[in-house]
């Protein structure tokens, strides 16, 4: 009875055993190549359980997320000038058809980026070779783009793999061109500055002189009004005084006296040599008589 109990326990270890060796699991990160005896028999790439044949099959697992593919240091390539740039990139893949995938590369992921980046530096030297520097480094720069991950796709179709993206993150002058093409931008910036320096000058000068014409003639607006207004005043007056000189003439060479005696003997230190029978003191004599 004993010996059946363990017979028994045995072959349900046994069987416990081969279920979990025939078992495996494709999760939606992955995609899985089943091999027997060294061939490829069957490809999984719903997630799901699965099982195979223990000891005879086996089970290798790929990655089918999106990877990328970063360039380790920036290449040098040169543009139609004859002008070397430092380039950096990036590239954004990943497995479609895990079988070809297997066959081109062996399944190697390292053999896989190198094949993708001599694509992508032989692309990149190509369209850089038509094209100026200004052109690469903003001119076309989203067009070189979209040209590198195309051809980078076609090529990549071949070993079961599609770029979704090619970008060039930094596009730089090389050491020995910096120096030269900020020089060149330094003068320009001071061109530009010394033109629209010139120009402000001419306009302030422009302006002050138009000033300096809309203040004179003011002025002169001014000291014509003015002028005709005392005018038109020196004639009132004169027909004011020409008016009492014809109602009381008599009054008004009185009036003239005192404001000639009252201006005279303005200070006690003024002193007068006049005769007495000069007219200055007509009306002078007239008050004494009256005052008799």
């Amino acid at each position: 009875m004993n010996s059946k109990m363990g017979n028994i326990l045995v072959g349900a270890i046994v069987a416990l055993v081969l279920l979990s060796m025939s078992a495996f699991v494709v999760d939606q990160r992955q995609t899985a190549i089943v091999f027997q005896l060294g061939e490829v028999v069957d490809v999984k790439t719903t997630p799901n359980l699965y099982f195979k044949l223990p000891l005879v099959q086996n089970v290798r697992y790929f990655d089918s997320r999106i990877l990328t593919l970063d360039s380790a240091a920036p290449e040098t390539f040169i543009t139609a000038e004859k002008k070397n740039v430092l380039v950096d990139s990036f590239v954004k893949w990943r497995i479609t058809d895990v079988k070809q995938y297997y066959i081109s590369v062996g399944g190697d992921e390292a053999r896989a980026q190198t094949r993708l980046m001599q694509t992508v530096n032989s692309s990149m030297r190509e369209e850089f070779g038509k094209r100026t520097i200004h052109e690469v480094v903003s001119g076309e720069r989203d067009k070189i783009m979209d040209i590198l991950r195309e051809k980078t796709d076609a090529d990549a179709h071949k070993i079961g793999v599609q770029v979704l993206d090619v970008r060039l993150k930094r596009v730089d002058f090389t050491p020995e061109i910096s120096d030269s093409v900020y020089r060149r931008m330094d003068a320009e910036r001071k061109r530009v500055a010394n033109e629209l320096r010139a120009t402000g000058n001419a306009e302030s000068e422009k302006i002050r002189a138009d000033a300096d014409r809309q203040r004179e003639v003011a002025l002169a607006v001014a000291y014509r009004d003015a002028q005709k207004i005392k005018g038109e005043g020196d004639a009132k007056a004169a027909a004011i005084y020409s008016s009492a000189y014809g109602r009381n003439s008599e009054f008004y060479s009185f009036y003239r006296s005192l404001e000639a005696y009252k201006q005279s003997f303005k200070n006690k230190s003024d002193v007068m040599v006049l005769d007495p029978s000069s007219a200055f003191f007509k009306y002078l004599k007239n008050s004494n008589k009256g005052g008799k």
